[in-house]
């Protein structure tokens, strides 16, 4: 589906599920993906995931923020010149932050096995990164503060979803607000005017936001039909599964005017990317305030070095593998 008011409809509507996933030994990522609430059946996903709401409420964003601005300027200092921003902030620093403020005992520590266990979150992946990941889930539950197995699977659930989506919320933030290195007509977004440098606070989030509509890190995410569904003029049995496309609903014209434009003044809300409904993601307040606080310091002391932007391989993300930038 892709029309804007079908992903929407879709994302909200009760016979509308998650794929069940399969369970496995106690500590393995099996198990880990049968516990968390991102892929719990209805009748276990509401209790779960305020396991993850009441973690989150008790962080302050504008000290996530602040606290990814103070590693992301001292990654620069000792960046030599040039830095890769997905291997040395763009999975790094986000995890980092996150994982002490939720309280696990060594968030460097936690940002690696969280990296294992992203590359095999989902299905169809080698069995040796499967095996990787499972040593790394028993890494992950040792770290998280004393409770209860199901409570930690979900703060470390919380950590494995912010993981792959912030590192490509950066990246893709960094390709098309940075400007190219000697390229000083490059200041400018597409289509918009030349940002402030330093920039001015709320401003990198106001341009985030538009980064996320246009160029969404999570770009389609997949539903089945639990009953007979009726939904953009299609009649869809039980069982049917559905792939919801962000991307495109995201430019849907009948939702955004001049769709293609880069306009971070873009007046209402409307933005699929972090969901909605029952299931909307719970940190995005969280996951914004990361990620500007690392784009504040790139925009302020970086330029992006010409390039072709790849991205990793990935059935329903958009993270880009490498993006190297020059550091003044």
């Amino acid at each position: 589906m892709t029309r804007h008011a079908d992903v929407r409809a879709a994302l909200c509507h009760p016979d509308l599920h998650v794929p069940a996933v399969g369970t496995g030994p106690p500590g393995t990522l099996a198990w880990l993906r049968a516990t968390v609430s991102r892929f719990s059946p209805p009748g276990l996903h509401a209790e779960r995931r305020s396991i993850g709401v009441t973690a989150l409420a008790a962080l302050d964003p504008d000290d996530l923020r602040d606290e990814a601005s103070r590693m992301t300027a001292a990654a620069l200092d000792r960046a030599g010149g040039r830095l890769d921003v997905m291997r040395g902030l763009a999975r790094p620093v986000p995890l980092r932050v996150l994982a002490g403020r939720l309280g696990l005992t060594d968030p460097v520590a936690a940002g690696t096995a969280v990296g294992a266990v992203a590359a095999a979150y989902h299905p169809g992946v080698d069995p040796s990164l499967v095996r990787r990941a499972d040593r790394a889930v028993e890494t992950l539950l040792a770290l998280c503060p004393p409770a209860r197995p199901e409570v930690r699977a979900n703060l470390a659930g919380l950590l494995v979803q912010a993981c792959d989506a912030t590192a490509g919320l950066i990246g893709a933030a960094a390709h098309h607000l940075l400007p190219l290195a000697g390229d000083r007509e490059a200041d400018a977004p597409p289509g918009g005017k030349r940002p402030v440098d330093p920039p001015a606070r709320g401003e990198t989030a106001d341009l985030l936001a538009e980064v996320l509509r246009l160029d969404p890190p999570v770009w389609a995410t997949r539903r089945v039909t639990a009953a007979g569904v009726r939904l953009s003029g299609q009649d869809l049995p039980p069982g049917s599964p559905v792939l919801l496309r962000f991307d495109a609903a995201n430019r849907d014209p009948r939702a955004f005017a001049d769709p293609e434009a880069f306009r971070p003044d873009r007046p209402g809300a409307g933005l699929l990317t972090f969901g909605a409904g029952e299931r909307g993601c719970p940190g995005d307040r969280h996951a914004l305030a990361l990620a500007t606080g690392v784009l504040d310091v790139l925009r302020r002391r970086c330029r992006r070095t010409p390039g072709d932007l790849r991205h990793e391989p990935h059935p329903t993300l958009r993270v880009p593998t490498t993006l190297e930038v020059t550091v003044r």
